[in-house]
């Protein structure tokens, strides 16, 4: 035990280091991210097209039920979104980013839905179908919004 200790005293006061220092040919992690020329530093995010992280699924409610169209998307800057059905762009509401809701539907809200994202860098877009089934008194809220958000 004695020795031990007398050995680690040794290398400590030769000045060896506890560790072999870094290789010069392998350079340290942080140089392995660098800014492209002529992008500032300050935000190193770089401008990105839209792209859809989840897409519109095709789906089938009964007439009165709700239901919620969600999408997700990425893209810098953010993307605006447009929905449309059969088409036809529908009006903007007060809706959280990234979701459509049909409420109380009817035969008339069946068809086509498209959902585009758009920003300076480009453009995406995914659509889906979606059936109304007339079976009134079939489907509450709760049904029509918690089995078929995954639209």
């Amino acid at each position: 035990m004695h020795r031990a200790q007398g050995h680690s005293a040794t290398s400590r006061a030769v000045g060896e280091p506890r560790t072999a220092p870094p290789s010069p040919g392998i350079p340290p992690k942080r140089a392995k991210v660098t800014a492209e020329p002529g992008v500032p530093e300050e935000g190193l995010t770089r401008l990105a097209a839209p792209c859809f992280v989840r897409k519109l699924k095709n789906a089938a409610i009964s007439t009165g039920c709700d239901i919620r169209l969600r999408v997700v998307v990425v893209g810098n800057p953010r993307p605006s979104l447009h929905w449309y059905r059969n088409q036809e762009q529908l009006p903007q509401g007060e809706e959280e980013y990234g979701t459509l809701w049909i409420r109380d539907s009817k035969k008339e809200d069946a068809g086509v839905y498209t959902c585009v994202a758009e920003n300076e860098r480009g453009e995406a877009m995914t659509s889906a179908v979606l059936a109304i089934i007339d079976m009134e008194g079939k489907c509450g809220v709760a049904d029509g919004t918690a089995v078929l958000a995954q639209v």
